[in-house]
């Protein structure tokens, strides 16, 4: 007879186990592995394979070839992942943050957990696991130790976000910024809106708060849109900040708060400044030393190619490529452009999954580009390229790739010396692979 458990079993497994694990590759030794599925696998298929690796249990939903009383049979393996997750907040009790936004979603995350731990035992979102999968893993990393959890939530559809906060089940919310991003999913900029305010939704059903950007209009719109909403201002006019021009010599995000402390961050760009914002406004809400707050923003290192500044081997980089849209990619050529350095280059990857609007919104980024006038300008993929078709300014200046494979093979051959390099693309151009050339 097939294994069938109720959830409260199910989570009475997880409990006495050393966690959740759906990589039938790392097993971790007395974990559940939930044979997940997707395009291109089958976790059912690995099942028997996880339990000789050193699983405790495996839970599946198609039937397995073996009497194996650790193989646990349910209707839908992501489901009840999902449901497990929730269950695990429900009895954790323990206050949740959750953000979402087009752009600076991770740091922001990031920022907030370090003022955040300052004071507290936090458990936040490891890297951008923030779709279905990556949310119910995160919820289920937290254990009775935890006092706050800080969870992250990507969305690229309508009724992603809704679902993500049934599970997450926060207390506390921000939405970073609403954009062009994502487009092709959400059918316009409205279907972006509404998607992202379904966290607003779920706090004003469940009498959360939200903290919001004060000095954005869309944010402000839509705040004002519930009227139930329990809100919390914050950003550059509400926190007195004043952020301060960025230059060759000193490129990092500087601010002074309150006309007197000067933060200096490790971070690149001046749209950071409200992602810094939010993070102290979050630990003013839950009553973190000002101080220690403002020493672990400036402590903190970006990673993972967003909002870094890299010393290559010939060239200073000014590293933005983990993710680009409209609104992102607008911030960051802006603050490059501030920056008035000598001898500039652009190296720019096509921004994906934006539709109808995609032409549109290259061409738009076009002129700026015009704008800048960079000594060295290389773009990769076919959007910019199509966009760009009998411009003379673009056709007599820039070099336009396939994809990096590419770009990367011209750059062993034409290497540029002592530039600055602003890189900025879509994740799916991987512009990282050209980053040890130059």
């Amino acid at each position: 007879m097939k294994n069938r458990y109720e959830l409260s079993k199910i989570y009475e497994l997880y409990l006495d186990s050393a966690g959740v694990s759906t990589d039938s590759r790392n097993i971790t030794r007395g974990s559940i592995f939930f044979a997940l599925k997707g395009e291109n696998f089958n976790g059912n298929d690995f099942a028997l394979k996880s339990i000789e690796d050193g699983a405790a249990y495996a839970i599946v939903d198609e039937e397995i070839d073996s009497d194996d009383p650790r193989v646990i049979y349910t209707q839908n393996v992501l489901e009840t992942l999902q449901s497990l997750a929730a269950h695990h907040r429900r009895e954790l009790a323990v206050p949740v943050v959750a953000l979402t936004g087009s752009n600076g979603k991770t740091t922001t995350k990031e920022l907030i957990t370090s003022v955040l731990s300052t004071k507290y035992k936090v458990n936040s979102t490891t890297g951008n696991l923030n779709n279905h999968i990556g949310v119910p893993l995160s919820i289920l990393k937290m254990d009775r130790s935890t006092q706050v959890g800080v969870i992250e939530m990507g969305a690229s559809a309508p009724g992603d976000i809704e679902l993500l906060a049934s599970i997450a089940q926060p207390n506390i919310g921000l939405i970073t910024n609403v954009g062009k991003a994502h487009l092709l999913g959400f059918g316009s900029f409205e279907g972006v809106k509404k998607t992202k305010g379904e966290l607003y939704d779920y706090l004003e059903k469940h009498s959360g708060t939200v903290l919001y950007n004060r000095d954005n209009p869309h944010l402000c719109e839509m705040v004002a849109a519930r009227e139930l909403l329990k809100t919390i201002p914050y950003g550059v006019t509400q926190q007195r900040a004043t952020v301060c021009e960025p230059t060759a010599e000193n490129p990092y995000l500087k601010l002074v708060l309150n006309s007197s402390r000067e933060l200096v961050t490790k971070l690149i760009g001046g749209y950071n400044a409200d992602n810094v914002l939010a993070a102290l406004a979050v630990g003013e809400f839950f009553e973190t030393d000002p101080e220690l707050s403002a020493l672990a923003i400036e402590s903190y290192t970006p990673s993972n190619n967003r909002s870094q500044l890299v010393k290559g081997k010939y060239n200073t980089l000014i590293v933005d490529a983990y993710n680009a849209n409209p609104t992102s990619m607008r911030a960051s050529l802006e603050n490059f452009r501030a920056m008035r350095c000598e001898n500039i280059g652009l190296i720019i990857g096509d921004m994906l999954e934006l539709g109808e609007d995609s032409q549109k919104e290259h061409k738009g980024i076009l002129e700026y580009i015009k704008e800048i006038n960079p000594g060295l300008l290389f773009f990769v993929g076919n959007e910019f390229a199509q966009a760009a078709a009998g411009d003379n300014y673009f056709t007599s200046k820039a070099l336009f790739f396939k994809d990096s494979y590419d770009l990367r093979a011209y750059l062993e051959r034409e290497t540029p010396l002592n530039t600055t390099i602003l890189i900025k693309g879509s994740r799916g151009t991987r512009l990282e692979r050209v980053l040890e050339i130059l």
